[in-house]
């Protein structure tokens, strides 16, 4: 009995306890996460089309991949939207950040305002910007109509098919808009009344104070950007469907078209994995170069 007391001690209690709450966050990730990975990385190396048993093709799907032009054709459109996006989300949700980093009367109406579509459904807003950009009756298209021009053929000629929906990636620019929030407010403010008192304008503390002390932040949202855009789906799936003449054919797109139209499950997961591999690529080149223009606080003070 005495024995028993002994080993069922109290740091025991508390760590049975803690493995009993983390059980739910831990068998999600075996069972929803990493399980489909291990998973997805076998039917990668087979032909599979969920009707039969998988069969062992070993690198014939990764071959095939190489040689696919649409395959090429979804790369190229998910590389041009991410290139011409990602800068634009930052630029634009740092503007509006700035924009919204002002002590007046009702500014929290204002932010909520503009962080409020970073919150509606994706498929939602597919629909209502197709519905914008309609080029027989949307509003673009009417407001340019205005001005005695003719709108563009948007989503029907290949070219203007694919800069709606970057425009439309403005939309959502409300959840880095407030990261960046909280990264002015962070800036102590006797950095900038120092620098008044040295005789710098606001374009000079802009440059050497606030992006300086905002690198992180930015670093934070330039990495969870590249990692959104190379992943973009609902855009292409809702709005155009892939076309025209795959003008839109994103990555994602591609791949649940060989995974769920065509029920090629072995393709679609040698494709998903090539995906992560070149969304790796950019994360670690990103990385590597952070130490370049990153600005820590804390290597600052281990400089000195």
């Amino acid at each position: 009995m005495n024995t028993k007391k002994k080993w069922w001690t109290r740091s025991r209690r508390e760590a049975v306890d803690g493995y009993v709450f983390m059980s739910p966050a831990i068998l999600g990730l075996l069972f929803f996460m990493l399980g489909p990975i291990a998973a997805s990385a076998y039917f990668s190396f087979t032909e599979y089309d969920i009707l039969s048993s998988p069969k062992w093709v070993g690198l014939d799907n990764y071959i095939e991949l190489v040689h696919d032009s649409l395959f090429w054709q979804s790369l190229k459109v998910t590389l041009t939207y991410s290139v011409v996006s990602v800068p634009l989300n930052l630029v634009f949700s740092l503007l509006l950040a700035l924009l919204l980093n002002k002590n007046i009367k009702g500014i929290f109406v204002f932010r909520t305002i503009f962080y409020l579509p970073a919150v509606m459904s994706g498929v939602a807003v597919a629909l209502l910007w197709k519905w914008i950009f309609n080029p027989d009756f949307g509003l673009i298209n009417w407001a340019i109509g205005l001005i005695g021009f003719e709108g563009p053929k948007w989503f029907i000629e290949e070219n203007w098919a694919l800069p709606p929906i970057i425009i439309m990636g403005l939309w959502g620019v409300g959840g880095s808009m407030l990261v960046y929030l909280a990264g002015l407010q962070g800036i102590p403010t006797d950095l900038y009344e120092a620098a008044e008192i040295d005789g710098a304008n606001k374009r000079k503390q802009f440059r050497h104070i606030t992006i300086p002390m905002l690198s992180p932040v930015i670093f934070f949202n330039l990495i969870t950007g590249i990692i959104g855009a190379l992943q973009v789906f609902t855009e292409g799936f809702i709005m155009t469907a892939g076309g025209p003449n795959n003008a839109t054919l994103f990555s994602v797109l591609y791949l649940y078209r060989n995974a769920f139209d065509y029920l090629n499950m072995g393709y679609a997961s040698a494709l998903a994995w090539v995906l992560f591999l070149i969304i790796l690529a950019f994360t670690l080149i990103v990385f590597k170069s952070s130490p370049m223009w990153v600005f820590y606080e804390g290597n600052r003070r281990s400089a000195k």
